[in-house]
């Protein structure tokens, strides 16, 4: 599954990254609190949330994700998509909720994973 992939699964609208599309995707995780991301996953690709501020990005590039899903139709304001932009992070937003959104993306064929599976 590519970036543009899981835009059409979650009818995405792209703020920035739309060069980088073409990505793979191998896994996800939806979280609103940036400390379980940090504390347990791993190898995801996207990362789906709420949360809109700069920390998620900053998460994000941490965990080495290719891309963010901002659920419920939340938007990043402009310093975030500088930041994302600077750190070659596709940023996007769907209307769905995040239980929606996941189960979109899992009967896609995309799955997750935490570091639990280690």
């Amino acid at each position: 599954m590519t970036i543009s992939d899981v835009k059409k699964a979650l009818n995405c609208k792209v703020f920035c990254g739309e060069d980088l599309m073409d990505q793979e995707i191998h896994s996800a995780c939806g979280s609103d609190m940036m400390s379980d991301v940090l504390a347990y996953v791993k190898d995801q690709s996207v990362l789906l949330t709420g949360l809109v501020n700069p920390q998620v990005v900053r998460t994000a590039d941490m965990m080495d994700m290719l891309c963010i899903v901002f659920v419920r139709g939340k938007e990043p304001d402009q310093m975030m998509i500088n930041l994302a932009q600077s750190r070659g992070i596709v940023l996007m937003n769907t209307s769905l909720r995040m239980f929606d959104a996941c189960g979109a993306l899992w009967d896609s064929g995309l799955r997750g994973g935490h570091k639990s599976d280690e």
